[in-house]
């Protein structure tokens, strides 16, 4: 243990003095270009012999490991000076020359069976880069190590190297990009960093795919890729809104898709998508999508938008029976509805000045999708495994959809007469709720009294629903609209509530009458 600790504090040391030869010399004015250049080259070259030297020995694995690693690492940095400081090599044969030495540096350690090595090749010249260079040079140098590394993964089972590969290159891009978001950076500097995060976030997903593919088990190689997907979640800050929504959208589209692969079957069979793959591309194309939802919406708008893709994602759960895809839609609904409850307060809907500034076609529009996705949700969340019929969850569920689906379609009738133009449209409106409130309890009152006979656990559970919205609208009829309707709309709405609690009376006691003189005849009846 020791001896390691003292080999990889060797490491850092040495590299740190080859970086202040290749820098801080070239600051202070020791030497010239040439000699800093060949003298990092040759020590590392030197080290990288004494290595294989001494790791070929008795006792001499840590100190070769050690002494090739500085010596790699070490080359890479002096590859990075020639191109970024001195300017001897183009960017492009600066790069290739150091895909090259890395290369070279982890085909040892895949030779050496040595993932200590790797790691501190990697971990080495990805630490001291930033040293020697900073910019959009340094993430192009931390992208060739981020892509070096993705044979090795599919040989070898380095989950350490999953870590160096892709936290310095994706740290460093998420830095940049902040950096360039509260600067006013040129355009083509504003592009280069997208085109980063894009090799990032590609070279992430590739690899990851290719890695979990062969190890199913592989967890690290997942999270490496979720880790490399942030600075492409994080480009859209630095454009405009609807080149940031453009940019998201057509990110949230690709992740999307491959995530949808897994769920066809004929798809499935073909690409063989890993399922821990299928969720980190579902999670950061969600994410992308709400940002693309955000970027082309207003405040009014922003609800209707959110409840559309989560209708989308209730739908699919709903066929696939998929309960990750239900909780995609349910996150949606959620942050949907809290949008909407932003314009759509309580005291909007009860008072009228402010309901007739906030509410109009938008919050009708919002509320009417509001109300599909509620029935959606119903819909799915009974088709997941896990749903008792008649159970205590399904008796939450329909109180809970019952509840949000009279705030929406208070807000719908209200919104609705609000956007009529007419004087009196936030009266009408609520009068218009109050009706289908009770309309609604009443149907739900006759459906379970039909099915008494049939189901006895569906009869109870539509009953309690009819009750509960009978309530409710009544407590309304008296509470609310009592002392702010007027005139014949408030002569309307009892009248018309009045006839349907008359209905739902008469047909409840026709049907408990003759379940009862049901029972007594079978109770008279003759035994055989």
């Amino acid at each position: 243990m020791i001896s390691r600790v003292l080999a990889v504090a060797g490491v850092a040391v040495t590299l740190i003095g080859v970086v202040m030869l290749l820098v801080l010399a070239a600051q202070a004015g020791f030497f010239g270009p040439v000699p800093r250049v060949v003298a990092g080259a040759v020590f590392s070259v030197a080290l990288v012999g004494a290595g294989v030297r001494v790791f070929g020995r008795a006792g001499g694995r840590v100190g070769g490991i050690a002494l090739a690693a500085t010596g790699i690492a070490g080359a890479y940095l002096d590859v990075v000076a020639v191109t970024a400081i001195y300017g001897w090599l183009h960017p492009v044969v600066g790069l290739g020359v150091a895909l090259a030495v890395a290369a070279g540096g982890v085909g040892l350690a895949l030779r050496w069976q040595s993932q200590p090595l790797a790691v501190l090749v990697v971990a080495g010249a990805a630490v001291l880069s930033p040293f020697v260079t900073s910019e959009l040079v340094l993430l192009a140098f931390l992208i060739v190590l981020q892509l070096t590394c993705v044979p090795v993964q599919l040989a070898r089972d380095w989950p350490f190297l999953h870590a160096v590969r892709t936290v310095p290159v994706t740290l460093a891009t998420l830095v940049a990009i902040a950096v360039a978001a509260v600067g006013d950076p040129a355009p083509g500097r504003i592009y280069w960093l997208l085109t980063a995060a894009v090799a990032i976030a590609s070279i992430g997903l590739v690899g990851g795919f290719l890695v979990v593919r062969k190890r199913s088990g592989d967890i690290v190689a997942a999270l490496a890729f979720a880790l490399s997907a942030v600075p492409l979640l994080a480009a859209p800050a630095l454009f405009e809104r609807h080149s940031a929504a453009l940019v998201a959208g057509i990110y949230a589209a690709v992740l999307l898709a491959v995530a949808a692969l897994s769920m066809a079957p004929k798809l499935r069979e073909l690409v063989r998508i890993p399922g821990s793959i299928a969720l980190v591309t579902a999670i950061a194309g969600s994410f992308a999508l709400l940002e693309a939802c955000v970027g082309i919406t207003r405040v009014s708008t922003l609800p209707i938008a959110l409840f559309l893709v989560a209708l989308g994602f209730l739908r699919v759960a709903g066929q696939q029976c998929s309960r990750v895809t239900a909780a995609f839609g349910a996150a949606y609904t959620m942050v949907g509805a809290m949008a909407y409850f932003i314009t759509v307060t309580p005291e909007a809907l009860a008072t009228q000045r402010i309901a007739q500034e906030r509410m109009g076609i938008s919050t009708a529009l919002g509320a009417v999708l509001a109300l599909a996705v509620i029935a959606a949700g119903v819909w799915c969340a009974r088709r997941l495994p896990g749903m008792t019929r008649g159970g205590t969850d399904e008796s939450t569920l329909f109180v809970v959809a019952s509840i949000a689906g009279l705030y929406a379609v208070t807000a719908a009738t209200v919104s609705i007469g609000i956007a009529s133009g007419a004087a009196d449209g936030f009266i009408i409106g609520h009068s218009a709720a109050t009706i289908i409130w009770m309309a609604a309890a009443t149907a739900a009152l006759l459906f379970g009294l039909r099915n008494l006979s049939r189901s006895a656990a569906v009869a109870k559970l539509a009953l309690g629903s009819g009750l509960l919205v009978t309530a409710a609208a009544l407590a309304k009829l008296f509470l609310f609209d009592l002392a702010t309707l007027d005139g014949l709309v408030r002569v309307a709405a009892f009248l018309i509530v009045g006839v349907l609690l008359l209905l739902a009376g008469t047909r409840y006691a026709r049907a408990f009458a003759e379940a009862g003189a049901s029972k007594r005849n079978s109770d008279d009846a003759p035994a055989n």
